[in-house]
């Protein structure tokens, strides 16, 4: 059986760094014997897609399509150590995932301009996307349950791949997170169905804080109310966390996460800090105090693996993550940025269905 060529199909299009998300006409290429045909149901919006179209991060070339947190169904298909791979960013960003030289990008404009594609190995932000096979995971979804799944590909496998995999606290051990973002409120889920006792939100959006309460934190901090992060954790902890993940990437915020560890504690670093921040923490308080920082990329996971275990968790009732999404037609991108920049919702996705 031969595979489809010259699949035309509506992609969002980022021209050049800056330049918007424009939903335009673009053709793939032949699918290869190591690629799958996917339909996109749904697409989570994440902030690294909004980061790569500001050029915060390097991506091979423009024009490009990003997304990297899809759903659907496999149109046609061709019968460690993760997270820490030296070549994450060549792979992730720079370069398609097609192998081989002279290798090229699948996908292209309707006058044939060659787009970036294959970001994270999917370039999710398309009706139709040619698809690495090892970027695939199977689940046995049914399709009212594929709505919330998009985010287990980052936002949501990165918090709880954090816990699983890095921090790993036992159940009397004290955890607070801060950014009670999609990666945070997973990293609190997942350490909730760890059996953890004690769980600290740590926000400055209220409705954040009571989305996080209602999911099962047992204390909530506001540190635009109480910005002293260590008094304000010590008060509720005497001594201080055993574990904190930061999702904020804040400078300030992470020096006053090494301040509140108790000791012999453990800070994961998920946010990324920005490239001009100065992080000032003593080494030799942290040698006598026993403290570590450690830097966790996509929860340190594999995929395959980890996305069986959160689906799972997800029809056990551990993993409530349909509260955190809020569902927009595939028209209405700029919308959808827009709510999740002013923190209005916690993950956005576009819904691809009924769109030709």
């Amino acid at each position: 059986m031969e595979a489809p060529s010259n699949i035309r199909t509506k992609a969002y299009v980022v021209e050049s760094k800056g330049s918007p998300f424009t939903l335009r006409d673009v053709v793939l290429d032949e699918v290869q014997p190591s690629e799958v045909l996917v339909e996109i149901w749904y697409t989570g919006i994440c902030h690294t897609d909004v980061v790569v179209q500001h050029g915060g991060m390097p991506l091979g070339s423009y024009p490009a399509v990003l997304g990297h947190e899809g759903a659907g169904v496999v149109r046609f298909c061709l019968e460690g150590s993760c997270g820490t791979c030296p070549h994450m960013t060549e792979t992730n960003f720079i370069r398609p995932a097609r192998r081989g030289a002279g290798a090229k990008s699948p996908i292209s404009l309707s006058d044939g301009t060659t787009v970036h594609g294959q970001f994270f190995g999917q370039s999710s932000m398309s009706r139709l996307a040619i698809v690495a096979e090892e970027s695939v995971v199977k689940v046995d979804a049914r399709p009212e349950e594929l709505r919330a799944l998009p985010p287990l590909g980052c936002g949501y496998l990165t918090g709880a791949g954090t816990v699983f995999n890095a921090v790993k606290p036992q159940a009397q051990d004290t955890v607070a997170i801060v950014g009670m973002g999609a990666v945070g409120i997973a990293a609190m889920l997942a350490a909730k169905s760890l059996g953890v006792r004690q769980v600290v939100a740590v926000d400055v959006v209220d409705t954040k804080l009571q989305l996080a309460s209602s999911l099962g934190a047992t204390h909530t901090i506001n540190s635009v109310v109480e910005p002293d992060l260590p008094a304000a954790l010590h008060a509720l902890i005497p001594g201080g966390p055993d574990k904190i993940i930061d999702t904020t990437g804040v400078a300030g915020v992470l020096e006053a996460s090494v301040k509140a560890l108790a000791h012999g504690g453990t800070l994961a670093l998920v946010g990324v800090p920005s490239p001009t921040a100065t992080l000032k923490i003593n080494a030799l308080d942290l040698l006598l105090s026993c403290k570590r920082v450690i830097g966790v990329i996509e929860g340190a996971s594999n995929p395959h693996t980890i996305i069986p275990r959160l689906f799972q968790l997800h029809r056990d009732g551990k993993f409530p993550v349909d509260s955190l999404a809020r569902f927009y037609p595939a028209e209405q991108l700029d919308q959808a940025i827009a709510d999740l920049e002013s923190g209005r919702i916690v993950k956005p996705i576009l819904s691809w269905e009924g769109f030709n």
